[in-house]
């Protein structure tokens, strides 16, 4: 990483983490004056008013509900909406990232799903997907290309699918030959000179070839070694532990009463005064465990996609995405192991090394 390069994503995590900091004491402190202000409560006899007045009772607890689900998305939407734009058009917007609308919702939400997936077309890297996904019995049917770089600079690949019908998505960012940053600026084009052409030449983006198929080596590493099929199965098992747990705990008054319920035991509270602050401890050591898996399930597919003979193509794909993105190469081990499901770049590095340099 060259020193521009790498003091660029040092202010970029700078930013971030600091971002990060206010912004998580900001909630903690909304949430701790939540509950010394009796807020759940308010909003709660607040929902029970706006339903009365439509003609519902105290009996009808499910449209009491639904009301207080409403009033208490509104009051999180409104609250977090300015955090959301300062991410967006102040920090993504000052590194480089962000290439939204001014309209937030429709840019997080509704362009999502009209993103425009072009298949990708024949050609020597079509053709070397499909061979590399038969070589390990991944039941490719479609490889697509999608224009992520309308809305960020950032790479990203990944597959989706149930059963016998798997797609793979590439973004155009992570594609050399298809980011819109490469793209040459057309003939005569206003403001354009040698050094403009020059400063776009430095900036170039995306992974050759080897180096696409050496990531989708790893993507189709944790298919084939049942990272999915594990997760979802200790998501299950994560599920079935908490609900019987609430049920369990539903019914102890004292809970209701710690939080300002004394008459009444409405299912919904209970469900949010359980789930989210009698298992907050347990929801913190079960991260961290998810974090120690998540790492090793990246060890285990960058192992995969040596076994393919992609580890150089995988350590400088490695590197490039890592400048694209402006991660920052240097981490305390600590929080690291604490807070990042990806291990730290240097250290997927040294695990590629020796396979990279035979």
């Amino acid at each position: 990483m060259d020193s521009e390069t790498f003091e660029k994503s040092r202010l970029y995590q700078l930013d971030k983490s600091t971002f990060s900091f206010w912004s998580g004491l900001y909630s903690e402190v909304e949430g701790t004056m939540i509950l010394l202000c009796g807020g759940i409560p308010f909003l709660w006899n607040l929902s029970g008013q706006i339903s009365g007045r439509a003609g519902f009772g105290p009996e009808y607890e499910i449209v009491q509900s639904l009301v207080f689900l409403l009033l208490a998305t509104l009051f999180s939407a409104v609250t977090g909406l300015p955090w959301s734009l300062y991410n967006t058009f102040v920090i993504e917007e000052k590194h480089g990232f962000n290439q939204q609308v001014l309209v937030t919702i429709y840019a997080d939400y509704i362009a999502p799903l009209f993103d425009k997936f072009i298949p990708l077309p024949e050609g020597e890297l079509k053709q070397q997907i499909e061979t590399m996904a038969k070589s390990i019995d991944f039941p490719l049917t479609k490889v697509y290309v999608v224009e992520g770089s309308k809305r960020s600079s950032h790479s990203n690949a990944y597959f989706y699918g149930f059963f016998k019908n798997k797609r793979i998505v590439l973004f155009d960012t992570l594609l050399e030959d298809y980011s819109a940053l490469n793209k040459e600026p057309a003939e005569g084009e206003d403001g354009e000179n040698e050094e403009t052409k020059t400063k776009n030449k430095n900036k170039k983006q995306g992974c050759k070839n080897e180096e696409v198929l050496a990531v989708l080596g790893h993507e189709l590493g944790h298919w084939k070694l049942g990272h999915t099929v594990k997760n979802i199965i200790i998501s299950q098992m994560n599920s079935f532990l908490c609900f019987f747990l609430f049920a369990v705990l539903i019914g102890r008054k004292e809970l209701f009463a710690a939080f300002g319920f004394y008459d009444t035991q409405p299912t919904l509270i209970g469900l949010m005064i359980i789930f989210q602050f009698i298992f907050s401890p347990y929801n913190e050591v079960l991260s961290f465990c998810l974090t120690v898996l998540s790492r090793r399930f990246e060890f285990q597919a960058d192992a995969f996609a040596k076994e393919l003979g992609k580890a150089k193509d995988l350590y400088s794909a490695l590197i490039k995405l890592n400048k694209d993105n402006l991660g920052f190469p240097v981490s305390d081990w600590i929080f690291s192991m604490w807070h990042y499901s990806h291990p730290p770049l240097l250290e997927r590095l040294q695990a590629l090394k020796d396979t990279k340099q035979e």
